[in-house]
């Protein structure tokens, strides 16, 4: 990071690429500074500089198309999600982006083409393996009624056989985590909560196995615009804290740029338009236009 010291190691490179290169110099002036001192340096400048890796690949689409009656819902879909990154798919209703979405978990088993999760195709997962190392937070939350929170939060630690002792701290440690203080929650049942602290439990409970990749369709679509910015905020800062690969399906501007980390937008069944927040607002295709000027106007009017 800036303004730390330097790591360890360089510090040792450099102090042994001076000390040869005296040691060399003193034992032949005729030879000068030696070649291999020469090479010690550069090695140490090369490692100095050398690039961090790339992050690696979540989720890989290959050729993806997924047809329902010979009517394609998304066609050729290549592109590749990386670990720890919030991506946004952006689109009108219609567009394909939840059924993107559920090509990942396997809802949906593409037509043609593959979708690859941690290197391996969907198709070669056994089903219930693959869904419980992803979260899936709905629009409608599906918190069970006649469950707890504590209960809610604690179904899929339960299923995997955690022991009970480790299921309450996790159930605990996660309320905390999204908000709601646990003695005074975990005890509740659905329907004595807001539409706010449901969506909490709900991702909460995804987040319960520790899954690497989460999946969000629309969550915070039905709450009110105070509530949905709050946990659109504490959101984001969670998903940078734990690191997590989020995928996040909304059909609103503004929700996008507060999120998304790249942005895929859908059209047509189609991704035409995949890139960081800043190449998105430079974006000149049709539908990128239309959406920033929804975002333009809204802002006139204010």
């Amino acid at each position: 990071m800036g303004g730390q010291d330097a790591h360890p190691t360089i510090l040792n490179n450099l102090y042994c690429s001076k000390s040869l290169t005296s040691c060399l110099s003193n034992f032949s002036g005729k030879l000068g500074v030696s070649t291999l001192a020469k090479s010690a340096h550069n090695t140490t400048i090369a490692s100095v500089h050398q690039k961090p890796p790339m992050p690696q690949t979540a989720v890989e689409f290959r050729d993806v198309t997924f047809s329902r009656n010979h009517l394609p819902l998304v066609s050729n879909l290549n592109f590749t999600i990386r670990q720890g990154e919030a991506l946004v798919l952006l689109g009108r209703s219609g567009s394909g982006k939840t059924t993107t979405m559920k090509l990942i978990n396997r809802l949906f088993t593409p037509t043609q083409g593959e979708v690859l999760f941690d290197g391996i195709p969907t198709t070669e997962w056994d089903e219930i393996k693959l869904r419980r190392k992803i979260g899936y937070v709905i629009q409608e939350i599906g918190l069970f009624p006649h469950f707890t929170v504590e209960r809610n939060v604690g179904l899929v630690p339960s299923l995997e056989g955690w022991q009970p002792k480790q299921i309450k701290m996790r159930v605990y440690e996660l309320l905390q985590l999204v908000g709601l203080e646990p003695a005074q929650f975990a005890g509740r049942y659905p329907h004595q909560l807001s539409g706010g602290q449901r969506q909490r439990v709900g991702v909460a409970r995804a987040l319960a196995a520790d899954p690497p990749v989460l999946l969000m369709d629309e969550p915070f679509g039905a709450l009110d615009p105070i509530t949905r910015l709050e946990l659109q905020q504490e959101f984001r800062l969670m998903q940078q804290e734990l690191g997590k690969t989020v995928v996040f399906v909304t059909h609103d501007i503004q929700e996008a740029l507060v999120l998304a980390s790249r942005i895929g937008l859908m059209s047509g069944g189609e991704l035409v338009v995949l890139g960081t927040k800043d190449e998105f607002m430079r974006s000149q295709h049709p539908e990128s236009l239309a959406f920033l000027q929804c975002l333009r106007s809204l802002q006139d009017t204010l």
